[in-house]
């Protein structure tokens, strides 16, 4: 049943460390949490495969990613892409961004 006297002091110095794993990294106080980096390198892997298709055709693509109410991977893709346009969570779009995304596109 119990842990002895003698038991607890030799492990008393057991120190235990969690390790987030999500996609989303949306946890306070790291830097990037496990799964992030996986994630951002496949969704290059897309989008340098669309885009090839993309410009032969002449076409417009809408890529969307994984993120819940967290928007990084969103971010970082359109910044690493250079994406003309970006829907993230933290930064709502204003009420009339179907105008000014279609005066974009006519430009």
């Amino acid at each position: 049943g119990g842990i002895t006297a003698e038991e607890a002091k030799k492990s008393s110095y057991l120190n235990i460390v969690g390790m987030v794993g999500s996609i989303d990294n949306d946890f306070c106080g790291t830097d990037m949490t496990i799964g992030t980096d996986s994630a951002l390198h496949r969704i290059m892997e897309i989008v340098d495969a669309i885009t090839t298709t993309a410009q032969s055709h002449q076409r417009t693509f809408v890529l969307e990613v994984m993120g819940r109410h967290c928007g990084y991977l969103a971010l970082i893709t359109a910044l690493a892409c250079g994406a003309d346009w970006v829907f993230i969570p933290e930064s709502p779009p204003e009420d009339d961004w179907e105008d000014h995304l279609c005066r974009r596109l006519t430009e």
